[in-house]
């Protein structure tokens, strides 16, 4: 009797030890969060500074030019599982960045590399216990969900030097390559035959600088034409501050979190410091102090990237006539935006005139006719800020020469509005999207009666009195 009340209470105990492990796997198998376990992901994903990197911060290049990039919102609640997307690059995304190892806490193997993100610090990885299509991801380097792995055979590639890297995993032993696959454009895996797309190209394709990192807070890059980019990073044992991150190449997703860091993304084409910037470029400039905090031109002076995520989603739904491009006023300047001149979550940005620049992410708009923002509006549309995914608006209430600025889509700060009067713009059905159009930019709250045109310096975009129907030269503005 007494050795099965031992037996009866010993199922009893084990049982909801099985009942609850269930749940746990379905964590880890989740995919596409909406947001990450801050202490988890920090855990999970701790930057080696002891490591020797071949490169650092460089973008990888599959053979037909497109450029690997990572959500840290695509994979499980610690950012891992997280599939490897190829886009159009895009050099100032820190989604397209990417740290070569060739030896650290994490590899011990000579002649090998670990391909590593610059922005969530995971390694990629290939586990054909997975599905086919889904054995191609990001995970903690070393190969424990956590963070405390040693060094995983599925995470080495052959490397020693060069520009180029063939993505074969040890494990496999030269008979499985990584590559591109064309129909969901992610990472995936096959049998290698020796083809040009199994391939990959390490930065520019030409000199890349060698860089050693140590515990030192301070790394630096160079490009092909002797640009030298310094980048001062701080890590810590656990996240305080909260990323946001690019989804599909240009928008920005909700708030994620992996390191703390110096560099901040707010969309797309985010910045970090640079000691020297491109000559022509006009960078969107953020300030960081010591502690990884983003400064902000306006309200509370400090960026808060969750609320900027949430004020500032992508519109996936929306039908856009033009995507990306230049809007040009009569002068041949293009319209501008600093994603940090305005407030703490991207609101309330001014809008410049400058020179185009083909590389400038703050001179790309988009232009949509129909979505979540703009509903049964014929002949109307949206002007909206590739960068930032925050709309042009006309906001008569606020002081001449403050009326005319980026704002949340839909007229609500917290990016939950509709469709707001003040940020629809006449956009004829019969525009040609094929090719540039001239339009006037006046607003629909401005009742036919207020165009956009250049401030009296000519260098900030305002509004005045006009006659839409007829409006002058320096009120048009050619899209595309």
């Amino acid at each position: 009797m007494q050795l099965l009340v031992a037996l009866i209470a010993v199922c009893t105990l084990l049982q909801p030890t099985v009942v609850l492990s269930r749940p746990m796997v379905q964590i880890l198998d989740t995919r596409a969060v909406t947001s990450l376990n801050q202490a988890a992901t920090a855990q999970a994903h701790q930057r080696d500074n002891t490591a020797t990197r071949a490169v650092t911060s460089v973008q990888i290049k599959t053979s037909d030019g497109l450029c690997l990039f990572v959500d840290p919102l695509s994979g499980d609640f610690r950012s891992n599982l997280t599939p490897v997307q190829t886009v159009a690059c895009n050099n100032n995304s820190p989604n397209q960045k990417w740290d070569l190892i060739t030896s650290g806490k994490h590899n011990n193997e000579r002649g090998f590399a670990l391909l590593v993100s610059s922005l969530t610090n995971a390694c990629l990885d290939f586990d054909d216990r997975r599905p086919a299509g889904n054995q191609v991801f990001l995970f903690s380097c070393g190969g424990r969900a956590d963070g405390d792995g040693q060094t995983r055979d599925s995470q080495l590639f052959a490397f020693t030097s060069g520009n180029t890297i063939k993505l074969s995993p040890k494990r496999t032993k030269g008979a499985v390559c990584i590559v591109r696959n064309a129909q969901t454009k992610l990472l995936d895996q096959k049998t290698c035959n020796g083809s040009a797309t199994e391939v990959f190209t390490i930065g520019n394709g030409g000199a890349n600088a060698v860089v050693t990192t140590s515990a030192s807070a301070t790394r630096s890059t160079q490009n092909a034409q002797g640009v030298t980019s310094t980048k001062t990073v701080t890590f810590r044992t656990t996240v305080t501050q909260i990323v946001t991150v690019t989804r599909n190449g240009n928008a920005p997703a909700a708030a994620a979190a992996t390191t703390t860091t110096t560099r901040s993304t707010a969309a797309n084409a985010a910045t970090t410091s640079s000691t020297t910037p491109a000559p022509t470029q006009t960078p969107t400039k953020t300030t960081s102090s010591g502690n990884g905090v983003t400064s902000v031109s306006g309200a509370r002076g400090i960026l808060d990237p969750t609320a900027a995520a949430q004020s500032h989603r992508r519109d996936d739904t929306a039908t856009r006539a033009f995507t990306a491009v230049t809007i040009k006023s009569s002068s041949n300047k293009c319209l501008t935006i600093n994603q940090f001149a305005g407030d703490f979550r991207l609101n309330l940005i001014p809008i410049t005139l400058e020179t185009c620049d083909a590389s400038n992410p703050g001179q790309k708009w988009d232009v949509i006719t129909n979505g979540k923002h703009i509903t049964n509006q014929p002949g109307f549309a949206l002007i909206v800020s590739s960068l930032t995914n925050g709309c042009l608006n006309f906001d008569p209430r606020r002081a001449a020469g403050d009326q005319v600025l980026i704002f949340s889509c839909g007229g609500r700060a917290d990016g939950d509005g509709a469709t707001a009067d003040s940020q629809l713009f006449p956009f004829p059905a019969n525009t040609p999207t094929n090719r540039p159009a001239s339009l006037p930019l006046a607003p629909q709250n401005g009742k036919k009666a207020i165009c956009f045109a250049a401030d009296s310096t000519g260098a900030k975009l305002g509004a005045e009195a006009c006659n839409a129907a007829t409006p002058n030269a320096g009120e048009t503005f050619t899209i595309g």
